[in-house]
């Protein structure tokens, strides 16, 4: 796909995002923000007896990277464990995207990351996007 196609992919994200919504039993949840741009995500997600993420759901709001990259990432962590969803990293995000992010969009980008590692170890937490 070229950039445009990702830009578009992008923007139909942002505009019909998956998931989005809160679920009324969840297993998981965090939720943060990016205090620069007032990007704010919540996510949720709710297990099997083996662990693995069975529904997810995301709330919040934020510019149309960080609104995509939740949708693209809520339908990335089905199936997944807690383990697996630590394992996720920068680049996970970087390909789901599709195209180059900018260093003041990369935070952007990473809230969704951010967020769901928080819910995965149970507990809310600081730490900085450079490192996922």
């Amino acid at each position: 796909m070229d950039d445009q196609l990702y830009r578009e992919y992008i923007l139909e994200h942002y505009k019909h995002p998956h998931n989005q919504g809160t679920l009324e039993q969840a297993d998981m949840q965090a939720h943060d923000l990016n205090p620069l741009c007032g990007d704010e995500l919540t996510f949720q997600m709710s297990l099997d007896g083996d662990g693995r993420v069975t529904d997810v759901a995301f709330d919040g709001h934020g510019c149309a990277i960080s609104q995509a990259s939740a949708s693209m990432l809520s339908d990335e962590i089905k199936g997944k464990t807690g383990e697996e969803l630590l394992a996720l990293d920068r680049q996970t995000i970087l390909d789901l995207l599709g195209i180059e992010i900018s260093a003041t969009r990369l935070k952007c980008a990473m809230l969704s990351l951010k967020v769901v590692k928080a819910a995965a170890l149970g507990h809310e937490t600081e730490w900085e996007t450079e490192n996922p």
